[in-house]
């Protein structure tokens, strides 16, 4: 990835409204930032701001031009060595079972559970965040009912969820994001984390790569991405889906909850959960079984009989 070297900074005045300016900068601006940021920066007050990096300045002021932002700053990025600053202020993190660690807090490491030593990087999904953290606590309340035996993390980042399906149950896991990077990121973790031969990592945007249809039905399905993309995928997801399976999506802030709950229930799928973590949401859909038909294709008439 190309080195930033100048930011838009944003301020905001709730979590809400931070999140409303990102999605109006991705609709309208042309110059496209290298990374995009929200941060809390006075949590007494709710305050929060919006970074966009770029790598001209030209771009950044670009970018507040077209968008209209009057209390927009653009300034260079500071030297810093950004990595290890982020690494610092990463402590370990209990999500159920699973514990997760830097490779700075090894020593750190706890005798029982599944730990999982997973880096901050190149690539997102620590399980620092809360969508990450929501997804691992679904897994976990959903091993403690069932063994899940076909595992797809579609989106994976750093590969944090398909590997700790796969270090949890010993089964294989496809694991795929749009960016080559992350693919690459997800390959070293799985090695580090002792699961190489079992998490099958690969570039595909969406479903539509031969190996997932291969690979298909699942029984269980990651999808930590954004609300817009899963909304595009949400039939897909469900075809992919076995009857009894489940579907864990996350990536959302809470006040998209509502929209995505909808969509994924007008493909057939129950809601079973949701979990919140700051201002993150992960919901826990199930594919229910598919109706028995008679022969001729008609579905039986179910018939309501009164009480006694």
């Amino acid at each position: 990835m190309t080195e930033a070297r100048f930011i838009l900074t944003v301020p905001a005045d709730r979590f809400q409204s931070a999140d409303a300016l990102v999605k109006q900068l991705e609709e309208n601006i042309l110059f496209e930032p290298l990374a995009i940021t929200i941060t809390e920066t006075d949590a007494v007050k709710a305050l929060w701001e919006v970074a966009l990096y770029f790598e001209t300045a030209e771009e950044a002021e670009a970018a507040l031009g077209l968008a209209g932002l009057a209390e927009g700053v653009v300034s260079p990025v500071p030297e810093r060595d950004w990595v290890r600053q982020s690494l610092d202020g990463l402590s370990p993190v209990t999500a159920g079972r699973f514990f997760l660690h830097g490779g700075h807090d090894r020593f750190r490491r706890r005798s029982g559970g599944i730990t999982l030593e997973i880096d901050a990087g190149t690539a997102f999904g620590t399980g620092h965040h809360g969508t990450t953290e929501g997804c691992l606590l679904a897994l976990d309340r959903l091993l403690r009912r069932r063994r899940p035996t076909s595992i797809l993390d579609l989106g994976c980042g750093t590969g944090v969820l398909g590997i700790a399906a796969a270090r949890a149950t010993g089964l294989p896991v496809l694991a795929t994001d749009i960016d080559r990077e992350a693919v690459r990121v997800t390959r070293a973790n799985a090695s580090l984390n002792g699961v190489k031969p079992r998490v099958e990592s690969l570039a595909a945007a969406g479903l539509g790569h031969p190996r997932i249809a291969a690979r298909a039905p699942f029984d269980l399905i990651f999808a930590n991405i954004l609300a817009r993309p899963l909304v595009a995928l949400a039939t897909g997801l469900a075809s992919v889906l076995v009857p009894g399976g489940t579907l864990i999506l996350s990536g959302l802030t809470l006040d998209q909850i509502r929209w995505i709950t909808a969509t994924y229930r007008s493909r057939g799928l129950i809601l079973e959960g949701r979990i919140r973590r700051g201002e993150w949401g992960t919901l826990i859909f199930r594919r229910g079984a598919d109706k028995k038909r008679r022969p001729g294709g008609r579905t039986p008439r179910r018939l309501h009989v009164a009480g006694p």
